[in-house]
């Protein structure tokens, strides 16, 4: 049991971890053991990602004064919440760790200013990490330049076969 300071203190450091981190993610974890929990946050620690078993009745009340406040919906059961600023990171690390442990289960959270449900934490985890983005994006532009190289270097061996030293080889036209 908590005493009131304990209390205030956890709160206080709830609402901060609410408010400045970019991503929050939902979860329930009933039926995983420690082993599984220990994996888990070893997983998200690699990539500075806090997950947290919380509490949920003062949770509840941290949330009040914070951006995340349409959570506290989700907040019944055995909860736990993911804390990062890169909500891809997160969705992929806890929906790949869902697919093979059935007792964890996404509920929903916050990207930015906007509330995923469920299918929308599903959806981030599809989504290209920033590197991934700029890999793509490097190879479209990079794409058309090697052919255009190509194009100019055909055609550059084509008139060089033309020019006037190799015309004496070239046979002539009627």
């Amino acid at each position: 049991m908590m005493n009131k300071e304990q209390k205030k203190n956890y709160i206080s450091e709830m609402e901060a971890q609410f408010q400045n981190n970019e991503a929050v993610l939902v979860t329930h974890y009933q039926g995983l053991t420690m082993s599984q929990l220990d994996e888990l946050r070893a997983q998200m620690r690699e990539h500075g990602i806090k997950f947290k078993i919380t509490k949920n009745r003062i949770t509840k009340l941290a949330l009040e004064k914070t951006k995340c406040k349409d959570l506290s919906g989700l907040f019944t059961g055995a909860t736990a919440v993911a804390f990062s600023d890169d909500a891809i990171i997160s969705a992929r690390i806890l929906s790949k760790f869902a697919k093979n442990n059935e007792n964890l289960k996404l509920l929903g959270g916050i990207m930015g200013a906007d509330i995923l449900d469920q299918a929308g934490v599903q959806n981030v985890a599809n989504l290209p990490t920033l590197d991934e983005a700029r890999a793509n994006i490097v190879g479209i532009f990079a794409a058309p330049a090697s052919k255009i190289i190509s194009i100019l270097l055909a055609r550059s061996e084509k008139m060089s076969s033309l020019s006037p030293e190799n015309s004496e080889k070239q046979p002539k036209e009627v």
